[in-house]
């Protein structure tokens, strides 16, 4: 049965058809059977081909639904001047009205509803009822217009429904339009927020092995040890640079990022002490306080904090001179974290910390920016009076994890 039923979906044509040619038997039944005076029961001669053009109307009704309208109008006003009455084959011009309001133009819809409204009003002036008073017509012109107006309802609720559908399909469509495009965004977003973070690592970590390597060759005839302890902390350095990267870059292959237990988490303000140290080890002094009570905030504002210490410190190397210092204070509010680290070396033009370096190929002062401004944070930067330069950032505790 579901076979046919789809064979049957598939061939609306075919369906029309074959009621077309059950309409057609019906009538020529109907035909048959007509007694009565030419003059009054009008000619059959007339009356077939009006049933074939009916049945025709029937079978075509969904390939070309304004034309077999049109035409079903014109067999009506034909049917009137000829006085053929009405036939079983009549009921294809309910089936047309139907179809022009459900799937039909618009004007063919209006000229259907007209035509069905006004045929048992034409009809009962052209073929009246004997023995019937006014009422009795009235009541006849009321029963056999609605026929014609349920017709018309039925097709156009359908028209209506359809569109319904089709609005939602548009509609379901334009959101998955829009899920697409917002998870582009958030994918360029994400590989943006890891250029930052491998920014950031390779630059700190870098410059600290660079120094302790030049420091290393230095000292290598004269202090052995004390090159001995500068490789080791390059070594140290290089396989904390590489953990994160590999974190970093882990999330980048599909599935890797939940399935491999290898990558260490996200840096935070604890991990202050062990940054500043090994700053201290590669030869930058740095003063570093705190101030308040500590307790634990969330996540993504101890990482901003721990960004931006480590690339203010990392620019205090590139920039600030062979004897400069630094000192940063970490200061615990009620409602947030203040952060404020500066540095008394010689410095080097604010351009050159806006863009991440000399090179200007980094992202420096634009990527604080962006980080405190991802956790509703504000940031000021700029040089110092005297010399150096200076960084304070307040980021708001939203919530307390």
């Amino acid at each position: 049965m579901q076979r046919l039923y789809d064979f049957l979906r598939r061939h609306p044509t075919w369906v029309d058809s074959f009621w077309a040619v059950v309409l057609l038997g019906i009538s020529g039944v109907s035909l048959t059977n007509v007694n009565g005076a030419a003059d009054q029961r009008g000619s059959l001669v007339a009356a077939l081909p009006i049933a074939v053009v009916l049945s025709a109307v029937v079978a075509l009704r969904r390939l070309m639904p304004e034309k077999m309208l049109v035409l079903a109008a014109m067999v009506g006003i034909a049917q009137v001047v000829l006085d053929v009455p009405p036939a079983p084959g009549d009921f294809a011009m309910l089936v047309i009205i139907y179809t022009v309001a459900a799937d039909g133009a618009r004007w063919a819809s209006r000229l259907g509803l007209i035509g069905g409204l006004c045929a048992a009003t034409v009809g009962q002036l052209r073929w009246p009822l004997r023995d019937q008073g006014p009422l009795g017509a009235v009541l006849i012109v009321i029963f056999q217009t609605v026929p014609f107006a349920l017709a018309w309802v039925l097709g156009d609720s359908i028209r209506t429904r359809r569109a319904y559908l089709a609005q939602l399909e548009e509609r379901a469509a334009r959101l998955e339009k829009e899920r697409e495009a917002q998870a582009k965004v958030a994918v360029a977003a994400e590989r943006a927020r890891i250029a930052r973070e491998l920014h950031d690592v390779v630059a700190h970590n870098v410059s600290v092995m660079v120094v302790q390597a030049d420091g290393a060759a230095y000292v290598m005839d004269a202090a052995p040890e004390q090159a001995k302890k500068a490789l080791e902390t390059i070594s140290g350095t290089g396989r904390q640079a590489l953990a994160e990267m590999r974190r970093l870059l882990g999330v980048l292959r599909t599935g890797e990022h939940q399935e491999s237990g290898e990558y260490v988490p996200q840096p935070d303000v604890e991990q202050l002490d062990d940054l500043i140290e090994q700053c201290r080890t590669s030869g930058l002094p740095v003063d570093f306080k705190v101030e308040g009570t500590p307790r634990p905030l969330p996540s993504g504002v101890e990482l901003t904090a721990y960004r931006i210490v480590q690339e203010a410190l990392t620019n205090t190397r590139k920039h600030g001179g062979p004897n400069a210092g630094a000192s940063v204070r970490l200061v615990y509010f009620d409602d947030g974290l203040g952060l404020l680290v500066e540095d008394d070396g010689k410095g080097a033009p604010h351009e050159l910390y806006e863009e991440g370096g000399a090179d200007g190929q980094g992202h420096g002062l634009i990527g604080m920016r962006e980080r405190v401004g991802m956790v509703g944070g504000t940031l000021d930067a700029g040089p110092r009076p005297g010399g150096g330069f200076r960084i304070s950032a307040l980021l708001p505790l939203k919530s307390a994890h």
